[in-house]
């Protein structure tokens, strides 16, 4: 599965994104689809998950501002990103795997990874 990741940029507080992570490969749609960040000097955090079955779960750090949602038709699973602060700059990463319910939120859970995009939200 080769993942790509697109739709970073300069955006100011309380503005809004899109991020986008579109999937190649022959089996990319049985994979749990999962986006992480990773700020600078900090470990790469779990933001939200949309588990292959179509359920969705987020980090509490982002829930209610942050939805995820896909496009089938596209191989595609887009991170819309609401309200921002500038806490939530980071390089943003989607992953793909198989994680179970104890590796979901780490990275350790995914095989695949895509490249990264920076967002970053001015104050």
């Amino acid at each position: 599965v080769q993942l790509q990741a697109s739709g970073g940029g300069l955006v100011q507080s309380g503005g809004s994104l899109r991020l986008s992570c579109q999937a190649s490969g022959r089996t990319s749609s049985r994979y749990t689809m999962t986006w992480f960040r990773q700020a600078p000097g900090k470990e790469r955090e779990f933001v939200g998950i949309m588990w292959s079955r179509g359920s969705i779960y987020y980090a509490d750090s982002v829930e209610g501002r942050f939805t995820i949602s896909k496009d089938n038709a596209k191989n595609t699973v887009f991170l819309q990103m609401n309200s921002l602060k500038p806490e939530d700059t980071a390089v943003y990463f989607c992953a793909a795997g198989r994680p179970d319910s104890g590796s979901y939120n780490y990275p350790r859970g995914y095989d695949y990874w895509g490249q990264g995009t920076l967002v970053t939200v001015s104050s």
